[in-house]
């Protein structure tokens, strides 16, 4: 069923509803009746209606004597249900309607049966009931009874020539009607069964039908539906025009507009949600036809006797103490109506009437705005010419400061500027109150002349045609432009369907400057210029100049810009419907999920192309903004690979390059990895990320991959009592480099900032650190949360995946911890300390659950526990906990379980989110650690192969070097090649002629020194025989000559044997060494924790969970 206007004579419908009507009062009088056929035929002219059950009595009427038929459909006033004393619920009363169908048709023809006298009564009516035929008895011996009316409308009457399509819509949605409203009956159209069988199916047909791409948030409301008591039957949707709906049937009959029945229902239903309204939202000021706006009422009711205002009956007037019975509705069905939308609905509508409060703030089409300090207006801002003008907001005042001067190249008639103060309110998600306190959204408004919620189809009212958005070109640039996007989306999106009246101004991130030619060339974003560079030299022969900001560019360049405008002013496309989902996805907290699933979707390497004509809305948020919100979440959620974020990344390559084995200030060393990764935040921020990853106590790192020399923070707070940077030293862990391997430093991705190279991509431990050590983060739409694991446990099962086995399961397992993690469920464990009962009301905690905190612990004993205890005594150390409490009488008597329980010895710990970002930098939920483990490992073997090829090319070109010194200098000794005194040039190609190779020195990674690469005049100025040439006297000698030639054949050996190693036995040997260092490391550890532990063996306890706590008397409650 649609809604749609309709173009009808109304007194062609009514008089065939009279006869509809008719046919299902026959129900009231005869239960048995179960059909009601209708055929329209709108090339013959005809309408039939048909039902069956009892007919109308073949006989003469005692008192007019003719046939009850002709008596009922040929005279005027005859009709059985005149008397006002009798209660009938049928909707045909006074005599008029079928009669009045007989004169306004061309020809009408009733037939009729009688089983009780066998005969079967059939009479023509013609020319307006003028001619009536005589009455055609035929004997009739079916069981069955009926009553077929079939007519013909006298369409010239009506000024018509046919049945319009239009009134046979509405004819058979009156038989639809029939359907829906008369119980047990089967109603057909055309000789087709209309497929509704009872009220609540019907009402279902006025909702629109679910659409499958659209989200829950849009589906169609569910029908709520009641049967009250026999003759009431209500049912309710929340109203989806936003007004008053109702649909209802008085005893078959169509009140379209409504009547004294719906009020008594309705009222109801207004009271109720009223005070359910007021709880949620005191201050809501609501009258009940605001509520009665949000309801849609069906009812289906028999009335006794009922009186309409007119003969048409759509409006039922009767009184409701005269309606023969009561509905009242059940609390079971206005509770369903209180948690259907209609709460929410009128909650926002009352948020809508506060919003019309923004109406005080709206900007108006004037020539200037003097309230507004820091707008620089246009000239023609609000004048003849307004629809010219373009405001520029910028980010930030230094940006106000480079458009104002680079508009005075186009002039200042057209062009306004103003600043924005940082990021632009979310207006999406931000309340009625912060909307109405942003000066920056009331000073937009001011300026552009906004009028809220006025629908544009043109700028004409505006003081500005164009919004121009000028922000930087890094991340944060793109949030705030997706801000104001979503400003003007939520508040006023049909100026985004305006054409070019959303506009952005683009700067270089990249100038490449010609070092001879002074050609410049403008990149827009980096997968731009990393296309340009890697097919141009890799930018040698040019001037590479980074700018990060607005800032970085001179007001020479801001003039530059502007006299190119086309290059650097984009139009956004003209919205499209389905990019305001997109807006909302964005920007709407309610649509994390989404938000999620969005950012699956990221590809590495995805940029938006500034090349094009015009920006589409979906490419900025597909393109650009997700970079922010990937940003956002790099920050925050670890790599698959290395188990770092950035920060630590770049803690990490700062250390490396620094070669960091002697201790150095973390405060220092901070300003030196700043100084060398391009660390872009502050540096209290910095030495955090080291103080971190140098945390030893329990619960925190598994290892530690640096030391911590001095206070670095104890487990007593959970590293947040660590001491000021400036005071405590740090230096690389033993252990560092051999999960790090020098050997890979050279096949890693670094990546670049402003021409400097900084870390890599990701670096490749020889075990996945992201086990280890585990990880937790927040970001946008994600989170993540990693436990750690043994370190053993994964070069266990690296070993067998080696071996083509299958993993073993892993556990969590936190380096010192005394008590047990065991499984529960699936993805949950149970996290248990140690409570040991050293009688009835004594008790020690010798543990805590994994980050449970020893300083929140005692605050938990002081805050909750003291109802219970009579007095704590405190024996920590820097790695242990050990609480001596004294129970009260009245809970000595508690269970070990139970016991535990109540000082919260036992937590669970969940490995249900561990989500990284996978090899090629898309974020990704593992299911099991072994599912990282088993990702790691491929990407690990990869990179062994890797170092094999890297390797046995360095080598190879060793051995090169090394053959062609031992036969120059042999050479030289039996003076077979003699150079002095010949210029350079004639040297060389002596050189080449006696078959010399050309050697030059291979770049590579140099950590531990300020270069990382052989400098670009050093390797133009070899001619590939430095390496010959700068060979030392004394290398002439005999001894000299026969060691170079012992060298050669030793790195021919060891060729021989890299090409013959494969690259598992590469991963053994470096697992091997790591898993010395380990348990030299391990050992040491659990000697600081346990200091004097040592068994009457006098050996020390390697093993973490192999002690034991022996004391006489005493019991561990956690079961061990």
């Amino acid at each position: 069923m649609v809604y749609r206007d309709v173009t009808i004579v109304p007194g062609l419908y009514k008089i065939v509803d009279e006869i509809l009507v008719n046919a299902a009062d026959n129900k009231i009088r005869d239960p048995s009746m179960n059909t009601i056929k209708v055929k329209i035929d709108k090339e013959q002219n005809l309408i039939s209606i048909y039902n069956n059950g009892k007919g109308i009595p073949i006989e003469m009427h005692k008192d007019e004597n003719i046939y009850v038929p002709e008596l009922i459909f040929g005279h005027l006033l005859t009709s059985s249900n005149y008397d006002d004393n009798e209660k009938k619920v049928t909707g045909g009363r006074n005599g008029y309607g079928a009669k009045l169908t007989n004169i306004f048709s061309t020809e009408f023809i009733v037939e009729t049966t009688d089983t009780t006298a066998k005969k079967k009564y059939r009479q023509v009516f013609k020319d307006n009931m003028s001619v009536k035929q005589n009455a055609k008895l035929t004997s009739y011996s079916k069981k069955e009874e009926y009553t077929e009316i079939t007519f013909k409308p006298d369409l010239a009457k009506f000024g018509l020539t046919e049945l319009t399509d239009d009134i046979i819509a509405l004819l058979k949605k009156r038989v639809l009607d029939m359907a829906g409203c008369s119980k047990n009956v089967k109603v057909f159209l055309n000789d087709e069964r209309l497929k509704i069988r009872n009220f609540k199916e019907y009402i279902q047909k006025y909702l629109p039908p679910p659409n499958p791409s659209e989200d829950s948030t849009t589906k169609s409301p569910d029908v709520i539906h009641e049967q009250v008591n026999e003759r009431w039957e209500v049912g309710f949707t929340p109203s989806q025009e936003g007004q008053f709906q109702q649909v209802s049937f008085v005893n078959s009959i169509a009140t379209t507009k409504g009547g004294t029945h719906v009020n008594h229902v309705v009222d109801q239903l207004v009271t109720r949600i009223m005070e359910a309204v007021k709880k949620k939202q005191k201050d809501a000021k609501l009258k009940p036809f605001q509520i009665k706006n949000h309801i849609s009422i069906y009812i289906n009711c028999l009335i006794e006797n009922p009186s309409f205002t007119s003969q048409t009956k759509e409006f039922m007037s009767l009184k409701e103490k005269s309606f023969g019975s009561s509905c009242t509705l059940s609390e079971n069905f206005i509770n369903k109506v209180l948690k259907s939308v209609i709460i929410t609905d009128i909650i926002e509508e009352v948020k809508q009437k506060q919003d019309k409060e923004l109406k005080k703030t709206d900007g108006a089409k004037k020539s200037s705005v003097l309230s507004i300090e820091k707008l620089e207006d246009a000239g023609n801002a609000g004048g003849k010419f307004a629809q010219n003008c373009t405001l520029i907001l910028t980010e930030g005042d230094s940006a106000k400061s480079l458009a104002v001067a680079g508009i005075s190249v186009v002039g200042r008639k057209n062009f306004g500027v103003f600043p924005l103060r940082g990021k632009l309110l979310n207006v999406r998600d931000a309340s009625h109150t912060s909307i109405m306190s942003n000066e920056e959204i009331q000073n937009i408004k001011k300026i552009l002349g906004l009028q809220h919620n006025k629908q544009y189809t043109s700028t004409k009212d505006l003081r500005y045609g164009h919004l121009m958005i000028m922000t930087d070109q890094d991340y944060d640039g793109s949030h705030i432009k997706g801000l104001i996007i979503n400003l003007l989306d939520h508040f006023y999106p049909s100026l985004l369907k305006i054409p070019d009246f959303l506009r952005e101004f683009i700067t270089p991130i990249v100038k490449c400057t010609h070092n001879r030619t002074k050609e410049i060339i403008s990149f827009y974003t980096i997968p731009e210029y990393e296309q340009w560079k890697s097919s141009n030299d890799d930018g040698k022969g040019w001037t590479i100049k980074y700018y990060k900001g607005l800032g970085t560019s001179e007001a020479k360049d801001a003039k530059e810009y502007f006299s190119d405008l086309p290059t650097h002013m984009k139009p956004f496309r003209e919205l499209q419907q389905d990019e305001r989902s997109l807006i909302d996805m964005a920007f709407n907290k309610k649509k994390a999920d989404d938000r999620k699933e969005w950012l699956r979707t990221y590809q590495p390497g995805t940029f938006m192309d500034h090349s094009v004509d015009e920006i589409t809305i979906s490419d900025f948020i597909n393109k650009e903004l997700i970079l922010y919100s990937m940003a956002d979440n790099a920050r925050s959620i670890p790599s698959v690979i290395d188990g770092f974020k950035p920060g630590q990344r770049k803690v990490m390559y700062g250390c490396f390059k620094r070669n960091l084995n002697k201790e150095v200030k973390v405060a220092q060393l901070a300003g030196y990895i700043s100084e060398h990764s391009a660390y872009h935040h502050g540096e209290q921020s910095l030495t955090s990320t080291i103080i971190c990853l140098a945390y030893d106590f329990v619960g925190s790192n598994n290892i530690n991959l640096l030391q911590p020399r001095g206070t670095f923070g104890t487990r007593a707070q959970g590293g947040k009592d660590a001491a000021s940077a400036r005071y405590i030293n740090t230096a690389l862990q033993p252990i560092t480099r051999l999960i790090f391997h020098k050997s890979d430093d050279n096949l890693l991705k670094y990546l670049n900032d402003d021409g400097q190279m900084i870390e890599p991509e990701w670096y490749c431990p020889i075990i996945p650190m992201v086990l280890v050590n585990g990880s937790e983060g927040i970001g946008t739409g994600w989170s993540s949360y990693i436990p750690n694991y043994n370190p053993m446990d994964l070069v266990k099962n690296i070993l067998r995946l080696m071996e083509g086995k299958e993993q073993e399961p892993m556990h969590p397992w936190y380096r010192g911890f005394k008590g047990t993690i065991k499984p529960l469920d699936k993805d949950k464990y149970t996290n248990n300390g140690v409570i040991e009962r050293i009688s009835p009301t004594e008790i020690k905690i010798t543990e805590l659950p994994v980050r449970t905190w020893t300083q929140n612990y005692k605050k938990d004993l002081i805050d909750k526990f003291m109802g219970f205890i009579n007095k704590f005594d405190e024996e920590h150390k820097s790695h242990t906990v050990e609480f001596d409490i004294s129970l009260k009488e009245e809970v000595a008597d508690l269970s070990d379980e139970d016991l535990a329980k109540k000082f919260k010895i036992i937590s669970t710990l969940a490995t249900s989110n561990m989500v990284c970002f996978d090899p090629e930098g898309r974020l990704k939920k593992y299911q099991t650690p072994e599912d990282i483990l088993q990702e790691f490992y491929h990407i690990r073997l990869d990179l062994y192969s890797k170092r094999k090829d890297y390797l046995i090319a360095e080598v190879k070109h060793e051995c090169l070097k090394l053959a062609n010194k031992v036969r120059f200098i042999n050479m030289k000794i039996k003076h077979q090649l003699e150079f002095e005194g010949l210029r350079k040039k004639a040297i060389i190609e002596l050189l080449e002629a006696n078959g010399f190779d050309k050697v030059h020195k291979r770049p590579i990674m140099k950590y531990g020194s300020e270069e990382t690469s052989e400098s670009d005049e050093e390797n133009a100025n070899d001619s590939g025989y430095n390496y010959l040439m700068s060979t030392p006297a004394w290398a002439f000698s005999k001894e000299e000559s026969e060691r170079i030639n012992s060298l050669k054949n030793e790195k021919e050996k060891e060729l021989k044997i890299l090409e013959a190693k494969p690259p598992k036995e590469f991963w053994k040997d470096d697992l091997k060494a790591f898993e010395d260092q380990w348990n030299n490391d391990l050992a040491e550890f659990e000697e600081n924790i346990n200091s004097g532990g040592v068994t009457k063996k006098g050996k020390k306890r390697v093993g973490l969970g192999t002690s034991e706590v022996k004391r006489k008397k005493t019991k561990r409650l956690d079961g061990n």
